[in-house]
């Protein structure tokens, strides 16, 4: 007895539905903000340099995105580049050197903005990383985790982290910290808190860069 063509496609394609979406919960997906603002810009090189270290590090299937924090930070445009790299090897060398090229190019032409919406970059970062359907979620934040808002801006509101693990990076000591340690140990302790309770499952500052190894498991 004949069966029908759609009575023996339904397994295949459950089972590649399957396959699929196994494949998505053991990816990885990373969203690195860059602080652009005034003399934090100057630090863009390194952001490079980390740039560098999740291309070499990231596998097929995982997902990165790279985007600027300006004075209003919650848009797809201040996305630099993003990309899932392919299965194929030769494929996803031809992505990390496209998305290494326009990183580059970023680097030498930023500026410092005015403000620092840090907030806005992180709601953009959740929506983008949600969206990539990959188990393990990762916000990077390149910034001295100092926010610094216009007047319109509204972004004193509960904001939603869960399950993403948030790690500020190279957060430097400002002129003022110098002056009281206290200030810079109660910006990240705020952050800290903030993070949390927005349901992130980590929070991390890694200083010295050459210690990125612990950022991907």
């Amino acid at each position: 007895m004949r069966r029908a063509w759609w009575a023996v496609s339904l397994p295949l394609l459950l089972a590649l539905s399957s396959a699929c979406t196994d494949a998505r919960t053991h990816a990885q997906a990373v969203y690195m903000l860059i602080d652009t603002s005034g003399t934090y810009a100057a630090e863009a090189d390194k952001a490079r340099r980390i740039v560098n270290y999740l291309l070499g590090t990231l596998q097929p299937g995982d997902s990165l995105a790279v985007a600027r924090v300006e004075s209003r930070s919650f848009s797809e445009k201040d996305i630099i580049a993003k990309v899932r790299f392919d299965s194929r090897p030769s494929q996803a060398d031809t992505q990390k050197r496209d998305f290494k090229q326009k990183i580059d190019a970023f680097v030498k032409t930023v500026h410092g903005s005015a403000y620092t919406d840090i907030t806005g970059g992180l709601l953009q970062g959740a929506e983008y990383l949600n969206e990539t359907g990959a188990g393990q979620k990762i916000i990077l934040i390149f910034s001295d985790m100092q926010e610094e808002l216009d007047k319109s801006a509204v972004r004193n509101f509960p904001i939603d982290l869960k399950n993403i693990r948030v790690v500020a990076v190279n957060v430097i000591k400002l002129h003022t910290d110098n002056a009281d340690p206290r200030l810079y140990v109660g910006r990240l302790e705020w952050w800290q808190k903030r993070v949390k309770a927005a349901g992130a499952t980590e929070w991390r500052v890694i200083n010295d860069i050459e210690h990125l190894d612990s950022i991907i498991h």
